[in-house]
């Protein structure tokens, strides 16, 4: 892309994001390389920034839908870019008023969550080395995201105290600072009961509190399960990327498939809307058929 130059009031824009917003070095060069292409694309028009109209607005979205082939999302992030420019232009007395305001991004495509199928989930669960503390660790990990579905976040605030393992609950604190319980099975309470008695035993040098410790004995962050989760799929067959929410996907994905409500795994999920939840319904057709045979009359075979 040239580099087309950028006048004061523009350049104003991007100052205002950078040091007042406090938008991060990255998203402002991607608004700058946005908006380069739409000064082009204005003076290819024989038009400009400041005389532009609502009308207008339809070809600049044909020329990146037709002549540069950007997908939802593409075009959504750079409306959103000039959306944010010509309100800060208009703020500043620069232009009249906002053209962008009722411009609506196009339907982001829906993209369904991927997880892994139950033979993939047992086979890196058996990767830790169990004779070691950070794989005793490593197998906690996997059982506890799997059994609970938590968020990789609330994942490594859990404390030991937060557990209540006679009733094999867990207090967790999620987004918004909302507390919900979740539950864990014998599996989990196994690996559990093996990193307590030994692993935890052993890295806990400083007296943590946290359940989740690196090999410092300081609590183990977000990065460091990403990392962790990385090196187990490595030792496996398994041709995958793997994230701590794909395990929470399988979590959602293999209770729906099971016949568990949405509702239900919308509390577990620990979501505010079931709207959120809503993409988890991609169950199986071989479990709809089994529903569908099992539950409609007509649709049984004679005797």
């Amino acid at each position: 892309m040239s580099e087309i130059k950028l006048d004061k009031n523009i350049e104003g824009y991007f100052d205002y994001l950078e040091y007042e917003k406090k938008y991060s070095k990255h998203t402002v060069i991607n608004y700058k390389d946005d908006v380069r292409e739409y000064l082009e694309f204005l003076s290819s028009e024989h038009l400009t920034y400041t005389s532009i109209k609502y009308e207008d607005i339809r070809f600049y979205l044909m020329f990146l839908k037709d002549n540069k082939n950007n997908n939802n999302s593409s075009i959504d992030r750079k409306l959103s870019a000039l959306r944010g420019l010509y309100k800060y232009l208009a703020n500043e007395g620069v232009v009249s008023s906002n053209p962008f305001s009722l411009v609506s991004g196009p339907k982001k495509e829906k993209k369904l969550p991927r997880f892994f199928e139950y033979n993939e989930l047992e086979e890196l669960l058996n990767t830790p080395d169990l004779r070691k503390p950070l794989g005793q660790r490593d197998r906690l990990i996997l059982e506890m995201l799997y059994a609970t579905g938590v968020r990789v976040s609330e994942l490594v605030n859990i404390k030991v105290s937060d557990i209540n393992r006679s009733m094999q609950n867990i207090i967790i604190l999620g987004k918004g600072n909302k507390e919900r319980i979740v539950e864990y099975g014998d599996y989990c309470e196994e690996s559990l009961d093996l990193y307590l008695k030994d692993g935890y035993f052993r890295l806990n040098i400083h007296n943590s509190s946290y359940l989740f410790l690196n090999n410092n004995g300081e609590q183990l962050t977000d990065r460091g399960v990403r990392y962790i989760l990385s090196n187990l799929i490595e030792k496996t067959s398994i041709n995958k990327k793997i994230s701590p929410h794909m395990i929470r996907h399988s979590f959602a994905t293999h209770l729906l498939n099971n016949g568990c409500s949405l509702l239900s795994v919308q509390k577990l999920l620990g979501h505010d809307s079931i709207k959120s939840t809503q993409v988890y319904t991609h169950v199986s057709t071989d479990r709809l058929k089994e529903v569908y045979r099992n539950s409609f009359p007509r649709a049984k075979e004679k005797k």
